[in-house]
């Protein structure tokens, strides 16, 4: 994620609420009801961060999910190696190779079973 996009924006939204109650705070109704200066300020600055600071969300947002994808690649690569590494170590503990075969160079599938040994009248 870009830090500096990410920076100017919170800065950009906290002047978006901090001019507007600062101005309000100046007038004597609003200093007796500075909840109600903050709610107004509140409603003030989202308009304006609507308004005008389209851009530098988007490129928040943009780093934010490039991030995203960067990680879910590097995680989905080391669970692929990690299960490779499984399932060679589990072949090894076997005693086969990638192809199947085991020690001795026989296929699993070549032995005959039980039913195919024996004789039946």
């Amino acid at each position: 994620m870009k830090a500096r996009s990410a920076l100017v924006y919170s800065v950009l939204r906290l002047l978006a609420f901090l001019v507007p109650f600062g101005i309000m705070m100046l007038f004597p109704i609003f200093q007796q009801l500075y909840w109600l200066a903050a709610i107004f300020a509140a409603l003030i600055g989202l308009s304006l961060s609507l308004l005008f600071l389209r851009r530098p969300l988007n490129e928040v947002t943009s780093s934010l999910g490039a991030g995203r994808r960067e990680r879910a690649v590097r995680a989905e690569s080391a669970a692929t190696d990690a299960d490779a590494d499984a399932e060679d170590a589990a072949a090894d503990a076997i005693g086969t190779d990638a192809r199947g075969s085991d020690a001795r160079g026989e296929r699993a599938g070549d032995q005959p079973t039980n039913a195919q040994n024996k004789n039946t009248p």
